[in-house]
């Protein structure tokens, strides 16, 4: 019941759509029983005594709905004649049955319209959270997870906070509407029919138990399928390099054959209750019919041909909410399990927030400084009391062997992760004291990786920015030496660059990558081995561009090819987590050092 009242707070303005609805549905469910209920003057117009015959005793209130059709019907009988009667009759009996469609379409626009709002609130709500949340998460997560909690997990949950409203309100009101006008016409019936109910209802609750599970189980399973196809359809390069399709495909298969044997669990489970509920409701009816019918034969009491003709019409329908009700105990099953999922998304807090009383930073006027900054991941140290600075205007480069702690040194700057021990500030301010947003505001950032999305090279470099303009894009796309084949492609800045920009060369790629980084003219440039997978002549286009982009800029620099570093003003070398040397390239290669011996590895390597 937490999770389902959780879920419907997802469905606000509740009020709007839940009133109306609540409304609409009482009406209707009035006006569908009198449907039924409009069988008996009808009845007895047809089977019951001609015009002359005495009237029926009058009923003391309007309340008792059987005696005062009986009695209007006759007195209509009596004073118009049979054809007018029915006629009059027919007609009350169609606008009942047009009353209660048309409520009942209302009733159901309003439902459609919380769905929806529901639906909207819930996608909202998980893709606000998700964002917030730091790169470890996603580290440590499948992907193909996150994407099924998302996409399929959402729309379970809101048919079912629908259909739980309903089972809650509008089928307990219907059949509660029912109930009320089978005692009116006869109370003997329906006690003997309200013992046969708690019996069917234990056996649709016995048929139903485990969904929850189940289907927990099947959307797991779910987002692992999705992840195993996500990884083949990027790697699908290296799966068909490698041989490896039979392996992928048998992966996926494995998963996929335990997905169906839950699938085909759940229908049964799920398809069985229906004819259960069907077999018991004709069970009632029979034994209704035999019992109402001695009891309208033996003429021992007031039920008469017509009404007993209503009551077993009326008896029929209760079968339809009743029925309702049953069905949705498999839906609400399955909608709780899905819940769950996707609350663990939007409960996901992220490691890493803003300090109590942050402030934004607009300017980089001095420097930055590490102060003995030390970082691990569990129990393995990856960086170990690093001390440095990188004044403004400056250029700092970063080398050293492969998981020396590089990258985890430029992740501290942006805050994607923070520092477990020391301090890191910029001028003079610690960085968490400054807001997230605000501090990579003033950073301009270029991966090793260029990360592109499926959209028009315009729209890739003024990514997330606002109030850009023309002439700042292609003046970025100049500083990243990008706008001459940005130019002679068809559509110009136009143009779409597909998947992860599979249309792009590598340095085209990467130049508008650059471009993007350098929009806004950020005083701070982050580079993180922009050139490592380029080929000699793209790498010397974009090193030219990246010349460039550092010119009056401070940077951090990561060089996997220390050739293109030999011009920074300070050069640390990183190894095992420490800085072990730093200095000019000069310098450094006086020193006889580490730095040295991974020039000399270059260079053997070039001649």
């Amino acid at each position: 019941m937490k999770i389902y009242l959780r879920l419907l707070s997802f469905a606000r303005p509740i009020g709007k759509y839940a009133v109306p609805y609540i409304l609409f549905t009482f009406l209707g469910v009035i006006f569908s029983t009198l449907n039924l209920a409009l069988l008996v003057p009808l009845l007895t117009i047809l089977m019951g005594p001609q015009k002359g015959a005495p009237l029926p005793a009058k009923p003391e209130h309007f309340l008792d709905i059987v005696k005062t059709f009986n009695y209007y019907s006759a007195w209509l009988n009596q004073h118009y004649g049979t054809e007018r009667s029915l006629l009059f009759v027919c007609a009350i009996i169609v606008i009942s049955v047009l009353l209660s469609n048309l409520l009942r379409y209302l009733s159901e626009r309003m439902m459609e319209n919380l769905r929806i709002q529901t639906l909207f609130n819930l996608r909202n709500a998980v893709m606000k959270n998700i964002m917030t949340l730091d790169l470890a998460y996603f580290n440590n997560e499948r992907k193909g997870n996150i994407i099924a909690k998302v996409a399929s997990d959402i729309y379970v949950v809101q048919y079912s906070v629908t259909s739980t409203l309903q089972v809650l309100f509008k089928e307990p009101l219907t059949l509660l509407a029912y109930l009320v006008m089978l005692f009116v016409i006869s109370y003997k019936l329906t006690l003997i029919s309200m013992l046969v109910l708690p019996l069917s209802a234990l056996i649709i609750s016995r048929i139903v138990k485990g969904l929850r599970k189940q289907s927990s189980d099947s959307q797991k399973l779910h987002g692992l399928m999705i992840s195993y196809l996500d990884e083949a359809l990027i790697g699908m390069r290296v799966v068909k390099a490698f041989n490896a399709v039979k392996f992928v495909t048998g992966r996926f298969e494995k998963e996929n054959r335990k997905l169906s044997s839950i699938s085909r669990n759940m229908a049964s489970r799920q398809q069985l209750a229906s004819p259960v509920s069907e077999f018991m409701g004709v069970l009632m009816v029979a034994a209704i019919v035999l019992y109402g019918g001695s009891l309208v034969l033996s003429n021992e009491s007031d039920l008469t041909g017509p009404a007993f003709i209503a009551y077993i019409a009326l008896f029929s329908q209760v079968l339809r909410p009743a029925k309702a009700i049953s069905d949705s105990l498999a839906s609400i099953h399955q909608g709780v399990a899905a819940g769950e999922r996707m609350l663990s998304l939007v409960d996901e807090k992220p490691v890493i927030t803003d300090a109590p009383g942050a402030t934004d930073i607009t300017t980089f006027k001095d420097r930055i400084k590490f102060e003995n900054v030390s970082f691990g991941y569990t129990e393995r140290r990856v960086l170990n009391a690093i001390s440095f600075d990188i004044p403004h205007g400056q250029t700092v480069a970063i080398v050293g062997p492969s998981g020396g702690g590089k990258s985890t040194l430029m992740d501290l700057i942006p805050k994607f992760i923070q520092p477990q021990e020391g301090t890191i500030s910029i001028d003079g301010r610690d960085i968490k004291c400054i807001t997230a947003h605000s501090l990579r505001g003033i950073m301009g950032i270029v991966n090793q990786d260029p990360v592109l999305f499926n959209d028009t090279i315009y729209n890739n470099i003024a990514f997330g920015r606002e109030g850009v303009t023309r002439e700042e894009v292609i003046e970025a796309a100049r500083t990243a030496n990008a706008h001459e084949f940005i130019s002679a492609m068809g559509k110009g800045y136009e143009t779409q660059i597909g998947d992860r920009g599979v249309l792009l060369s590598g340095g085209q790629r990467q130049r508008i990558c650059i471009a993007r980084a350098v929009l806004g003219n950020p005083p701070l440039m982050l580079l993180d081995e922009a050139t490592s997978s380029l080929d000699t002549e793209s790498e010397k286009i974009v090193q030219d561009a990246l010349t460039r982009l550092m010119f009056h800029r401070t940077c951090l620099v990561i060089a996997h090819r220390l050739s293109t570093i030999q011009n920074a003003d300070n050069i640390v070398v990183l190894d095992a987590g420490k800085i072990v040397e730093q200095g000019t390239h000069k310098e450094l290669m006086a020193k006889q050092g580490l730095y040295k011996r991974l020039i000399d590895m270059q260079t053997f390597y070039v001649d």
